[in-house]
């Protein structure tokens, strides 16, 4: 596995690679979600790119940027035996070189659930959509690979591509979990012991609300009163929980074959999200 760090090194690699060439866009502190994304992309492409960037223009004042977890050894390691081919990790004066002053914003999507002004606000998706753009500009992907757990970032992504005429396919994989059911995230590492116990209510919530449906229980008040319950059970008060629909996160009154249940909450010194899609007639 070759590591580049400059755009104009990035470039040369992938124009001296095979096609199709997949990327894997990380902020690195690597674990088996990304790993499963780096082994889609590696099934389906010739050459198989893991970007690796603490991205500052996705964080809010006050957020975790400064502690969020850095090995680029281990994400290296990791990264290579999973399969990549390349890993970009570039210093973030290469990605906002002095002077930057352009972003990308995808409107409609990105101010409810993570985007809501109240929240972390559409300027983190501004931040991802800036990102990404780049990253896809930089690379030239033929697939981009990200996962379900970050649901609202997939809508958005795909949304971006089609409405910029970018040649990338969006693949979407499914939620990695731990075998107790939480979510695998960067952030699970500042979970202590009993709040660790405690983030299994996210997961919990989210089955209960699958099984909610499975009963025939369609509306909105009923799939989440169900999932609300086993939150309160834990004691966790969630900064949001809500239905959405998959096509363009509109509210949902009633489950349909594409439903998004998402919720997130703050427990101990992480923020964690998680989601379900939920069917019905």
């Amino acid at each position: 596995m070759r590591i580049v760090r400059t755009v104009t090194d990035l470039r040369a690699a992938v124009r001296s690679s095979e096609r199709p060439v997949g990327l894997v866009p990380t902020m690195g502190a690597l674990h088996e979600g990304h790993l499963s994304l780096i082994r889609s992309a590696r099934e389906q492409n010739a050459t198989v790119v893991v970007s690796v960037f603490v991205n500052p223009a996705q964080f809010r004042p006050g957020e975790d940027f400064d502690s969020y977890p850095r090995d680029e050894a281990r994400d290296a390691r990791l990264a290579e035996q999973a399969g990549a081919d390349i890993l970009f990790a570039p210093p973030v004066e290469e990605v906002y070189p002095p002077g930057f002053a352009t972003s990308v914003e995808v409107h409609g999507l990105t101010e409810v659930l993570c985007g809501d002004p109240a929240r972390r606000g559409p300027e983190h998706f501004r931040g991802v959509t800036t990102v990404v753009t780049k990253l896809f500009n930089m690379t030239q992907p033929d697939a981009a690979y990200f996962g379900q757990k970050d649901a609202q970032q997939a809508i958005v992504l795909r949304k971006l591509a089609r409405d910029l005429d970018m040649p990338v396919r969006i693949e979407v994989r499914p939620t990695v979990r731990e075998p107790d059911g939480l979510a695998m995230s960067s952030r699970n590492a500042y979970l202590s012991p009993a709040d660790r116990e405690r983030a299994l209510a996210l997961s919990r919530a989210l089955r209960a609300a699958e099984e909610a449906v499975a009963a025939g229980r369609l509306d909105a008040d009923d799939v989440l009163a169900a999932a609300r319950a086993e939150l309160a059970k834990a004691g966790v008060d969630p900064e949001y929980l809500e239905l959405r629909s998959t096509e363009d996160l509109s509210p949902v009154e009633r489950v349909n074959g594409s439903t998004l249940l998402a919720v997130a909450a703050c427990i101990g010194r992480a923020r964690l999200i998680d989601n379900t899609l939920l069917g019905g007639a």
